[in-house]
């Protein structure tokens, strides 16, 4: 470590330190770490005191930022601006003003506001563009379309409740630039993503009086319906969708019944629409086979992107594949044009196009009144050929699921043309990187990776050109710093260099491994680049340790059955053990899965007794049970080690078919052995 941390300085040095600095910095690194310790504290005192003693360390912007976080909302202004001079151009100049700006957003001060945000480079804060949009409204620098338009996008995607945007959603409605059904639309999404704050905070945009009522909805919903007699009147029925919704996400059936046998009749075709989604999309995230009756009784054009998004995978589970796939074209055809673009979606309406048109005639006459017949593929069919073109590539799942639909074979793409000594030389000189790079050196890992991706945001103004990224890419490699070389090197648009995407750390070790228990070692990288990024001591917020992010009783419990004598957890970040134990579960798991990939992959993130119940049902192709997986981060994490694995073999040799690997999957047959329920 202090000699990556020399090497990492040494860097530095040549760019803006002095000499003489050079020791100091080093003896500095304890105190950068015992204030970043003090700053999760909170502790205002330890923080002040420690910042003279960091001036002229590499890491004196974090200095400087955590001590004025601190004590931001009693700083004078005076002091913030100075704050802000010192680390001028930094990544913490920039974080320091969007923590400003949300105070000033907070106070109303718009004066304020209006200067520093035309110095704010990041952009990325929802509130504080609300704040921005909310401004420009008043002033006329935006038109009331556009920044309705851009408000609602932000409140809806909002993971908490917030000031910047609901300030600027109560304008708009004052306005009459947005609706009361809008503002409504907010409370059911925080809702049912369990945001009893945003919701109340909807509520009270457009019925005061009625804002205390979620707090009783939240806690009771069948018990806030059993005390009305009717939803006489608009909020009332808002305020009966609410209840639905907050019931479905805690049982389905239960709402189904209470809309069926009373609240159906007294609701707007749009609301009851909107509440047999939900449960819709309820039950199928618990696998119900109700799931698709509960859909069908809802209106495609009264759904967000989110649920019809559910509507089309509950249609992939569908047992008729001529039932399923014209509701998976048709949900997937009212999504919004921005809904349309995801690359999931883009694939499934291809093959939804596809499958809908087979028994009809592949090619067509274009020209029915000529005496000469020009043929030409069926419309529908050269739409799913356009589409299936407009993605494939090896660049993601469904990415690489187009280009085998398209009937040809994944291949990596030529590499870029070698970096330049000039190029390589401008990364190693970069500031912005090089303290990253030293963060990360000093266990500051969560702070570096910010300072790192703020430095190689394309969308940051000065930020950086597909040569830049993959020169910036090429220094976290060489340094051994795998998560920032993936990550970088993914950014770029048109280049493709598999070298840094998907490097192959320790490939000895893991291919000797994988091959001595019968893994595929394309299997295996897949796996631990989707699981720490080749980071040897990543430790997750639930446990899991080491390359293979190995959870304590998994590992205590493998390294028993493995004959592995003297275990102890610490032993989880050597690389050699964290191979050997990973590898083995994983073993153990895939052998338990009857070789399914999918099904081993979904095991290891989430446990195996989960997947176990989630093979059950339609027997499916392996893609469409993937995107039915109930958790976002399984679902999510199948795909990638899937498409991982996919590169990786056409890397190592091994089995270069994404659908191949993704095989089919449905109950366990008959015959087969039980399960090994004592896997963890």
């Amino acid at each position: 470590m202090q000699v990556f941390k020399t090497f990492i300085l040494a860097g530095l040095c040549s760019v803006f330190l002095a000499g003489a600095a050079f020791s100091q910095s080093q003896r500095g690194d304890d105190l950068i770490v015992q204030m970043s310790e003090a700053s999760k504290r909170g502790d205002k005192a330890r923080l002040s005191s420690l910042l003279p003693q960091v001036r002229g360390h590499v890491l004196e912007p974090w200095g400087v930022y955590w001590e004025m976080k601190a004590r931001l909302q009693e700083a004078s202004n005076a002091e913030i601006q100075a704050a802000l001079q010192s680390i001028a151009g930094s990544y913490q100049e920039d974080r320091l003003r969007n923590d400003w700006l949300q105070l000033l957003g907070q106070r109303r001060d718009w004066q304020s506001f209006s200067s520093e945000y035309a110095k704010y480079r990041m952009q990325d804060d929802r509130e504080v563009r609300c704040y921005a949009l909310h401004i420009d409204r008043l002033r006329g620098a935006i038109s009331g379309e556009a920044a309705a338009q851009e408000v609602l996008r932000n409140w809806y995607g909002m993971r908490d409740a917030d000031d910047g945007c609901t300030l600027a959603a109560g304008g708009l409605l004052e306005a009459k630039l947005i609706t009361a059904l809008d503002v409504w639309k907010e409370a059911r999404l925080s809702i049912e993503g369990n945001r009893a704050r945003a919701a109340t905070n909807a509520v009270t945009l457009v019925s005061p009086e009625s804002a205390g009522a979620i707090g009783e909805i939240n806690a009771n919903p069948a018990r806030y319906l059993s005390a009305r007699a009717t939803a006489a009147g608009n909020t009332r029925k808002e305020l009966v969708t609410l209840a639905l919704i907050k019931m479905a996400s805690n049982d389905a059936e239960a709402a189904a019944g209470a809309l069926e046998s009373k609240w159906s009749v007294q609701l707007t075709p749009e609301e009851r629409s909107w509440v047999w989604a939900v449960i819709g999309k309820q039950a199928n995230l618990k696998l119900s086979s109700d799931a698709g009756e509960y859909y069908a009784k809802s209106r495609n054009e009264h759904l967000n992107d989110d649920l019809l998004g559910w509507k089309a995978r509950t249609a992939l589970r569908a047992t008729s594949a001529a039932q399923g796939w014209p509701v998976v074209l048709a949900s997937i055809n009212a999504m919004s044009e921005e809904g349309k673009k995801d690359n999931t979606w883009v694939y499934w309406k291809a093959r939804a196009l596809r499958e809908t048109a087979k028994g009809k005639p592949e090619m067509v006459n274009s020209t029915p009144q000529s005496p000469t017949p020009t043929l030409v593929l069926r419309p529908e069919l050269q739409e799913a050929q356009n589409l299936l073109e407009s993605i494939a590539s090896v660049r993601g799942f469904y990415e690489i699921l187009a280009t085998e639909e398209l009937g040809r074979k994944a291949a990596l793409p030529p590499t870029p043309s070698a970096l330049s000594a000039t190029e390589k030389e401008a990364a190693r000189l970069n500031p912005g990187l090089n303290r990253a790079l030293y963060a990360i050196a000093l266990g500051l890992r969560s702070d570096g990776v910010r300072e790192w991706n703020y430095t190689t945001n394309l969308h940051t103004r000065g930020g950086m050109s597909e040569r830049e990224l993959l020169a910036a890419a090429d220094f976290a490699c060489q340094r051994e710093v795998w998560d920032r070389c993936i990550n970088t090197s993914e950014r770029t648009k048109e280049a493709f260099n598999a070298d840094q995407r998907f490097p192959m750390p320790f490939r000895d070790a893991v291919v000797k491994r994988s091959r001595e228990i019968n893994l595929d070692p394309a299997y295996v990288y897949g796996l631990i680049r989707q699981e720490s990024r080749f980071i040897m001591d990543a430790r997750s917020v639930v446990g899991a340790s080491g390359l293979m992010q190995v959870m304590p009783a998994t590992a205590r419990w493998t390294a028993k059955r493995i004959g592995l004598d003297g275990f102890s957890i610490d032993q989880l970040n050597n690389r050699d053990t964290n191979i050997a134990i990973g590898t083995a579960y994983l073993k153990l798991v895939l052998d338990d899965f009857q070789g399914s990939s999918p099904l081993a992959a979904a095991a290891y993130n989430a446990g195996p007794s989960r997947p176990r119940v989630w093979r059950n049902g339609p027997v499916m192709e392996g893609a469409a049970w993937a995107e039915n997986v109930p958790f976002a981060e399984t679902r999510d994490y199948v795909k990638k080690v899937a498409a991982n694995a996919t590169v990786y073999g056409l890397i190592l040799g091994g089995q270069p078919s994404l659908k191949a690997r993704m095989g089919t999957i449905g109950p366990r047959e008959g015959g087969s052995p039980e399960p090994n329920r004592d896997i963890p």
